[in-house]
């Protein structure tokens, strides 16, 4: 119930401050991994493109990664049009990691967002779907 209020909030204080439409034209989408094993954890991380367009996409975006076990750390960049996550890869994967972008309705370069959920998204987060996603 708290995240779920907390949820609420973010997003109300996020529709004050607006949105902006930022469609820049970058480098073909390319994904970096690495992974680093511990005693009880193997630690990855990746980079890789999503789409959108402002910041409400950016908090809506890393939560749905924030909901799998296992993410230490997800940042969504509004410009470059990509996203950084550290993981425990023993709990979770890219492929999972994918999918909870996707099913928020954002589009990342291996999987398109769901439809649905993508109407559902407030008019200043539907992005255009030719955008480029980039990594540098």
């Amino acid at each position: 119930m708290k995240k779920v209020f907390l949820s609420g909030l973010m997003l109300a204080a996020l529709s004050f401050t607006g949105c902006k439409n930022e469609a820049k034209s970058e480098t073909e989408p390319v994904a970096t991994e690495q992974t680093e094993s511990s005693d009880n954890a193997e630690l990855a991380a990746a980079t890789f493109g999503v789409r959108g367009n402002c910041e409400m996409c950016k908090s809506t975006i890393e939560e749905a990664v924030h909901q799998l076990e296992g993410i230490s750390k997800a940042d969504w960049d509004v410009s470059k049009k990509q996203i950084s996550v550290s993981f425990d890869a023993s709990k979770t994967n890219l492929e999972a990691i994918h999918k909870a972008i996707a099913d928020a309705g954002y589009d990342t370069d291996k999987l398109n967002g769901s439809t649905e959920a993508y109407d559902n998204l407030p008019g200043c987060c539907q992005y255009d779907h030719a955008m480029e996603m980039s990594v540098q």
